[in-house]
């Protein structure tokens, strides 16, 4: 098996090389190691040695960040902290050439759509007028594509038993028809369980009642809905960025990123590849993908903080 793991005075090497040398701050550092510690784990599943890892490995690399939907800046701060590490082994002799001399950086502002913060996710649900009968809904909708990372097409056809709320599941059937698990953040839950009162006060379409979420009609909605929904809330919350429901799926892979999760977890989470759905309550690589999203999420990483604050005093 290749062995990745760099040696703990490699790593107090580096880290003192990227202080001193390069004049980072700790934030910097902390998220050049995080980002190199990714880069391993993709080497190590693919049984690279960082010792041959060469152009071409560092290109599939890229593209795995690029078919994630990870933001432009974001693989640019990636790549960034690939140099160096590259750049240092060469000087440190522990490899021969630099493989990212021909690394080509991401054209920022290009082929990847835009990207939303935890912030502007909350301008845009701050936006929504909760006064009027479809605000509850949408409300839920957004939070919907912001913590569960969903497809437009796959939220329009969720219904009621691939929910388990107790369990903080919802089950999804993807392209290809591929089932995939995902967790479910506590703030989506409150906002479901708030939609579903109004929803109860509906009449329902026979033949509908299983889609969670309607139109005033009492049919499920369409993606052409949703699309007109969230760039209109985008618009009212002043965000002059293009917003589509994807938006929200980017965004969702770029917080986990950014957050620390492992890359596999964010790939299992967007339906990039099928898991088994057999026994899944009792399944470790599941579960350890659940609290992938659970810590580093946005809308988890707040609460799981305080909790382990909490921890300590005890």
């Amino acid at each position: 098996m290749a062995k990745n793991v760099l040696s703990s005075s490699k790593i107090k090497m580096f880290r003192q090389y990227l202080k001193l040398q390069k004049g980072f701050s700790k934030n910097t550092i902390d998220a050049y190691m995080n980002d190199v510690e990714k880069l391993l784990t993709f080497l190590k599943d693919r049984k690279i040695s960082l010792r041959n890892t060469r152009l071409e490995h560092l290109q599939e690399f890229a593209a795995v960040l690029h078919d994630l939907g990870i933001s432009a800046r974001s693989q640019a701060r990636i790549q960034s902290g690939l140099r160096a590490l590259f750049h240092f082994l060469t000087m440190e002799g522990y490899i021969d050439k630099d493989p990212t001399e021909l690394l080509q950086a991401p054209q920022l502002g290009k082929h990847l759509p835009e990207v939303l913060s935890t912030a502007e996710v909350d301008m845009i649900e701050n936006a929504i007028d909760l006064a009027k009968w479809e605000g509850q809904r949408n409300l839920a909708i957004i939070e919907m594509l912001f913590s569960c990372g969903l497809r437009v097409s796959e939220l329009v056809n969720l219904k009621f038993p691939s929910l388990y709320m107790e369990e903080r599941f919802i089950k999804i059937v993807g392209k290809g028809n591929k089932e995939r698990l995902v967790p479910i953040s506590e703030k989506a839950v409150e906002e479901l369980h708030k939609w579903f009162a109004d929803r109860d006060k509906m009449k329902i379409k026979p033949g509908e009642e299983d889609y969670v979420f309607l139109n005033r009609r009492g049919a499920h909605l369409t993606r052409t809905m949703i699309l007109i929904m969230a760039k209109q809330y985008a618009r009212d919350a002043g965000i002059k960025k293009t917003i589509s429901p994807h938006t929200f799926r980017h965004s969702f892979a770029t917080a986990l990123l950014e957050g620390g999760a492992d890359l596999r977890a964010i790939q299992v989470m967007l339906g990039h590849e099928s898991i088994k759905t057999t026994e899944i309550y009792m399944h470790l690589e599941t579960q350890t993908i659940r609290e992938e999203i659970l810590i580093h999420h946005p809308r988890n990483m707040e609460k799981h903080n305080f909790f382990a604050k909490k921890l300590k005093k005890t």
